[in-house]
């Protein structure tokens, strides 16, 4: 090995002293977590933790940890998603265990693919373990069952939130309601005027059941039902406010029967 060999394998090993874990905490409730996340959080050295991680879950991060809240929600960003990379890469370097805690799954509109591929190319180790995302547990804990032999045998995820500068058009929701028996709609609180006509003008039937389901699987979980045609009108008349995810389809009329058996 000559000299410029070896001075490349101690640069590339002062770059890996660490490795940074993508650990998705679930939707909320700590009984949800995984155990592989679990136990990173209880030996971790740092955690950069979202906004939507419950605080029942923060608590299972190790005390000795330096604990940094990179978390975003609409209107009040923490770190923009550049420094929270950086701030990971930059971590890797002098700790062993990194741990990015990401709500829900980290690769269901969580940007973890995106954090990832930056990791990877900075040459840090990087591992994903996934967690239950919202879009299957809220609906759950609200007793709506995504699919179900006699209502639906199809069901789709998509994002209500466009994010500026994206590489595709804009979410083809004349698609969407002619392709899927149940819709999730992650983040769709604030464009719900606009997705509600957009799926309305596509053929869906403004009689077509709607569900928004707020902070699920936590205690504060709380419901909103209706229908695509009244249910912007409720929204702006009850205040109904997000974080929450929307869930339309037929599926929805299970509420009544099953809710009451929820956890």
């Amino acid at each position: 090995m000559n000299h410029e060999d070896a001075k490349d394998t101690k640069k590339e090993e002062r770059r890996c002293v660490g490795k940074v874990y993508l650990v998705g905490a679930g939707p909320g409730d700590p009984g949800l977590m995984t155990l592989k996340g679990k136990g990173l959080l209880a030996c971790a050295d740092v955690v950069i933790y979202d906004a939507l991680v419950s605080p029942e879950i923060l608590a299972m991060i190790n005390p000795q940890a330096e604990k940094i809240d990179a978390g975003k929600r609409r209107g009040r960003h923490s770190l923009v998603q550049e420094e929270t990379t950086q701030l990971l890469i930059e971590k890797a370097q002098t700790q062993a265990i990194v741990v990015r805690l990401k709500g829900g799954d980290p690769f269901i509109f969580g940007r973890g693919g995106e954090e990832m591929e930056d990791l990877v190319a900075a040459g840090v180790p990087v591992e994903v373990v996934p967690g239950i995302t919202s879009g299957i547990a809220a609906p759950a804990y609200a007793g709506i069952p995504l699919t179900h032999r006699g209502y639906s045998s199809s069901v789709t995820f998509v994002t209500g939130h466009e994010g500026a500068g994206k590489y595709r058009p804009a979410v083809n929701w004349s698609a969407i309601a002619r392709g899927s028996e149940t819709i999730v709609i992650y983040m769709g609180i604030h464009n719900l005027p606009y997705i509600a006509e957009q799926l309305q003008g596509a053929g869906l039937s403004g009689e077509t059941p709607v569900a928004l389901v707020r902070w699920g699987t936590r205690p504060e979980q709380e419901e909103l039902l209706g229908t695509l045609g009244t249910i912007v009108a409720q929204v702006e008349a009850t205040g109904f406010a997000a974080p929450a995810i929307a869930v339309i389809g037929k599926v929805v009329n299970l509420h009544g029967i099953l809710s009451s058996c929820r956890p």
